[in-house]
């Protein structure tokens, strides 16, 4: 069988946790996490935090999802239109290829106007076609048709009209 990404959903602050239970089965899991940083009047603390707060990202075929949830911490997994939401590939490089290369990064949920649709290049000359979810000062979001997937374009990035 194949094997596919799919998203688990962890207990709050579970994320670490469940993905090293996934790693003692053998499981192969992605936890992006991003470095932040915290001062106070004397002292400076580097800490990582998840890209996707109760979000980890299995590497698992479809047969054996039902075991992830007897693991402590999953919630359950991410659905889609009433299915697992599989994820692809090409966005789980995305987002590592992202974190790499960007730092103190801000996910922020965006209401999703369906009737605004976008052709857009970003910094890693990935091409989306869908729908445009925000556009605030030099920020435009859009949503990847047909996918989970969200894209933030910054101002050197080319938004274009469809």
């Amino acid at each position: 069988m194949q094997k596919y990404w799919y998203v688990i959903y962890t207990r709050p602050k579970c994320e670490k946790k469940v993905a090293a239970s996934l790693a003692e089965k053998k499981i192969e899991s992605f936890f992006p996490q991003q470095l932040k940083e915290r001062t106070s009047s004397w002292k400076r603390k580097v800490y990582q935090e998840p890209l996707f707060k109760s979000y980890v990202f299995v590497h698992i075929e479809a047969c054996e999802l039902e075991k992830l949830k007897r693991i402590y911490g999953v919630v359950n997994l991410l659905y889609w239109k009433g299915k697992a939401a599989v994820i692809s590939q090409e966005e789980i490089d995305i987002i590592k290829e992202f974190i790499e290369t960007y730092h103190d990064i801000k996910i922020e949920k965006t209401p999703v106007n369906v009737n605004n649709v976008t052709k857009a290049l970003d910094a890693f000359k990935y091409y989306y076609n869908g729908n445009v979810l925000t556009i605030k000062n030099t920020m435009a979001k859009a949503e990847k048709a047909d996918s989970l997937s969200t894209a933030a374009f910054h101002e050197k990035n080319l938004l274009l009209p469809s």
